[in-house]
């Protein structure tokens, strides 16, 4: 099965009370295509870069199986840049810089090979952009799950519930969660949410774990205790990536499925947060993915 991605690639400088990170490579879209590598080998991209993006960092993404043909790369442009610091506790983080550069300018197009793709996964991006994504699909993916936050329903409410309709998983965090549906309770934002088009609604609650709704069915994956943490930047796009990459590679849509999907997105974002950007990501072993896996499986069983 195939899955398409669409976001960011990108510079990050980062700040953590662990350390500091110069422009290394991050972006939505690399964190996600690095995290679901792991678990399907037909990965698509559409994404826009400068020409100052590290040429090594794309074949990278191309020899774990990530296809970059719908990679947008403009000569003489700069990539999106980020630049952010992190509180003593990790709770808060300060957004310090942010160039949009070449992202201002996207206006993505689909090769014609991505217009079959099987799974959809959509990026933090403008509803807009999403949107035009879903409309140059040349049939409806099996999966589609859309990830958005608050900078979005405070602009571009219109759009965002336009998007919202044609998706099947909303991936979102808590406070996110209440704006959207004007509700503090998680139980009855879900029931809004639902209302909205979404089928299933995923809140990520950071070091806390993340929540699965379906209906009247509620299912949570806390966040596995570590000895290390560096970095939380990613962590979120990482489990998007895992949880996406786990689907593209089931035939079915079970509330079971999606919460093995959600244990295998808290393994990637376990990962991610260990070490700063990609390091982490890009040197997981079969045996430490099995492993994690394993870990997450203990925590969430419980026999009576």
């Amino acid at each position: 099965m195939s899955l398409l991605i669409v976001g960011t690639l990108a510079f990050d400088s980062i700040e953590t009370p662990f350390g500091k990170a110069e422009k290394i490579i991050g972006g939505a879209a690399t964190y996600i295509a690095w995290a679901a590598s792991y678990f399907c080998h037909d990965i698509r991209l559409i994404s826009i870069i400068g020409d100052d993006f590290p040429k090594e960092e794309i074949t990278a993404l191309a020899n774990r199986g990530v296809d970059t043909n719908g990679l947008k790369i403009v000569s003489g442009g700069k990539s999106f840049y980020w630049a952010g610091k992190y509180s003593d506790n990790l709770s808060r983080r300060d957004t310090l810089i942010t160039e949009l550069n070449v992202l201002s300018e996207f206006d993505p197009v689909l090769p014609e090979l991505y217009r079959t793709s099987d799974c959809l996964m959509l990026g933090n991006l403008t509803p807009d952009i999403q949107l035009q994504v879903m409309r140059q699909m040349k049939r409806r993916p099996r999966i589609i799950t859309l990830d958005t936050m608050n900078y979005w329903m405070d602009t571009t409410w219109k759009d965002l519930l336009k998007a919202l309709k044609q998706v099947d998983i909303l991936s979102i965090n808590d406070e996110e969660a209440r704006q959207l549906s004007g509700e503090y309770s998680l139980v009855k934002a879900a029931k809004v949410i639902f209302s909205l088009g979404p089928k299933y609604l995923v809140i990520k609650k950071g070091e806390h774990g993340a929540f699965l709704f379906y209906q009247d069915h509620v299912f949570f994956a806390p966040a596995l205790p570590l000895l290390e943490i560096q970095d939380p930047t990613g962590a979120g796009d990482s489990f998007a990536g895992g949880f996406m990459g786990y689907l593209a590679n089931r035939k079915d849509q079970e509330f079971n499925t999606i919460k093995q999907a959600i244990i295998c997105g808290s393994a990637m974002a376990s990962f991610c947060v260990e070490a700063f950007g990609l390091d982490k990501l890009k040197n997981i072993t079969g045996e430490e993915l099995e492993q994690r896996v394993r870990q997450f499986r203990e925590i969430v069983h419980v026999d009576f």
